[in-house]
């Protein structure tokens, strides 16, 4: 079986859709296909997770958008604070290919796309981290992306995580207070928690 949203290439029967949905103020754009994760909108983590950022916290520098499916998180950044360069990474080929067409459609130049099983292919060290990790992929997938963070922040970069309770973020929580030690809940909302970390 390999039409999990988390996999390399998923095996799937192809049908776009496309629509629009304002995030952070801007109204994007979005084509969207089988094979990635909540096709038909953005799902209510991700846009929790988007209000509850504080850009005006993370130091000078890039950010990354970890798991970034076809682009929701990353692109809603980036079209709302364009002098921030965006880097959007995932294992997904699919997924990324659909997040550069919408890159495109949506006239968004500040950001690099690419391939990386977790932080396989990430190089630099970033401002920001913010993810929505694909939970179905298992424990070990999340714990990977939550605590190997601090290898790619910058000093006083912050790691911004959603995850609902049900779904891990209490054990998600001390993780990352274990890994940084700090890590505050931002946000509460339905059941969703908005976790950060700041490396200090």
């Amino acid at each position: 079986m390999t039409n999990h949203y988390y996999t390399q290439n998923p095996d799937v029967l192809h049908e776009e859709h496309h629509w629009p949905y304002t995030l952070l103020g801007n109204e994007l754009l979005f084509t969207t296909d089988n094979g990635v994760f909540s096709k038909n909108r953005v799902d209510y983590g991700s846009r929790v997770l988007l209000e509850a950022f504080n850009a005006e916290k993370t130091p000078a520098g890039a950010w990354l958008d970890l798991g970034t499916g076809y682009g929701p998180i990353g692109l809603a950044l980036a079209k709302k604070w364009p002098d921030r360069e965006i880097t959007m990474v995932d294992v997904n080929e699919l997924a990324l290919q659909l997040a550069r067409q919408n890159a495109t459609a949506n006239q968004i130049e500040n950001v690099t796309i690419k391939t990386s099983d977790i932080y396989s292919d990430v190089t630099e060290q970033y401002a920001a981290i913010v993810t929505n990790p694909p939970v179905r992929a298992g424990k070990d997938v999340v714990t990977a992306m939550l605590t190997q963070a601090k290898d790619h922040l910058l000093p006083g970069g912050t790691l911004t995580v959603v995850l609902q309770k049900k779904q891990g973020a209490p054990s998600a929580e001390k993780n990352m207070a274990a890994t940084f030690g700090n890590c505050e809940i931002i946000k509460k909302d339905k059941g969703y928690y908005i976790l950060e970390s700041t490396l200090r």
